[in-house]
């Protein structure tokens, strides 16, 4: 391997880049646009679920009931039907997920001592939405049942709670899920550039009737791989650098790690995503072809199976299998764990041997895959 062909390739695709704005808008734009699209548009945080109450009583419990929710962050009041009628509509219309019913004589069963229940009529279409609404009112009713008690006790006495939480939160203090989905997100721009960038390298050549020139010249496979390769990892570097800083500077992620850490997987996540792009484009000889079985082979795992959108843990054990033979779970991981807990290479062990491990068989099978042949 001479380092002057080797240049010169680097050069040439470098100049391919320059000149084709498709590959300029990939590499420039497209992270910049995922990282604000995921940062604001994907968001696990819920709060301001509408609600509707229905008071049947009007006291002054019942209402200091409903003045919790109307005070929660996670409700917004946005009805007070007077009948279950109107209640009934405005669920059916969309006005309100969930709606609040206090039925007669709530207070009169509080101020004796005897059970009173509180009816929640949940909207579960969006399955996901109804859990947490339910427990957020479970929450909200579980302390105003703390309040009733101190003030009715047994004999007119007040008493405490019998027991009370007081957690504390480790790495995500705030419960942003802001901050466990940008630093995902960083991989799945990762992967998407880096493979939809080296997936157009060697089918731009066929397309183009340019291969007949590249076999023709005294190149070597291994020499055209790397050539091919060297641009797009120093723009998916510096795409990772983007990354960070919107990450840091724009929506306030901590950074709790070492960014020397962050850089070495990500050059390993680099490797094996160009080098399975590359691998797609000596296979395909069609640039648009070539792009969407790239988009397959790297959005599919990213989002599904690498813990960006699903909890790995819940996963049935099938699946959680698999995730152990998908490169993004590593990267994902690690990331999470650099970002939030400031977790050093003793701490990422097995993340960072699993990611030398890929990349160097990613390597292995790429540098194998072009052959100077016109067949």
């Amino acid at each position: 391997m001479r380092l002057v062909r080797l240049k010169a390739i680097a050069v040439k695709e470098m100049l391919q880049i320059v000149r084709d704005p498709r590959s300029l808008i990939i590499a420039l734009l497209m992270p910049v646009m995922q990282m604000f699209l995921l940062g604001y548009g994907m968001s696990l945080d819920i709060a301001h679920i509408p609600l509707c109450t229905f008071d049947r009583e009007v006291s002054p419990l019942s209402v200091e009931l409903l003045n919790r929710f109307q005070a929660s962050k996670y409700f917004a009041v946005t009805a007070s039907p007077s009948n279950y009628r109107d209640l009934t509509t405005a669920i059916d219309r969309g006005t309100c997920d969930i709606a609040i019913v206090i039925p007669q004589h709530f207070s009169e069963r509080l101020s004796t001592g005897g059970e009173a229940s509180v009816q929640a009529i949940v909207d579960a279409t969006n399955n996901n939405t109804a859990t947490i609404a339910i427990g957020y009112t479970q929450a909200v009713v579980s302390g105003f049942s703390a309040f009733v008690q101190t003030q009715f006790g047994a004999g007119g006495v007040a008493i405490l709670p019998p027991i009370v939480v007081q957690s504390r939160v480790w790495f995500n203090e705030d419960l942003q899920s802001r901050n466990f989905i940008i630093p995902g997100a960083v991989a799945l721009i990762m992967a998407l550039v880096g493979a939809q960038l080296t997936a157009l390298t060697v089918s731009r050549e066929w397309e183009r009737g340019t291969m007949e020139l590249l076999v023709s010249t005294p190149v070597k496979p291994m020499e055209v791989m790397l050539g091919k390769l060297i641009p797009y990892f120093v723009i998916g570097l510096l795409d990772a650098v983007l990354c960070l800083v919107l990450a840091l500077y724009w929506f306030e992620v901590p950074f709790r790690g070492a960014l020397l850490t962050l850089m070495l997987l990500t050059m390993l996540f680099l490797v094996v995503v160009l080098g399975i792009g590359y691998m797609i484009s000596v296979a395909i000889r069609n640039q648009l072809g070539a792009s969407q079985i790239a988009l397959l082979v790297t959005m599919m795992p990213t989002t599904i199976l690498s813990g960006i959108s699903f909890p790995i843990d819940q996963m049935p054990w099938v699946v959680r299998v698999i995730t152990y033979f998908v490169y993004p779970r590593y990267y994902v991981t690690a990331v999470k764990a650099i970002f939030l807990k400031g977790s050093g290479p003793s701490d990422l062990l097995v993340p960072i041997a699993m990611m030398s491990l890929f990349a160097a068989g990613i390597a292995f099978f790429a540098s194998r895959a072009f052959r100077k042949t016109l067949d």
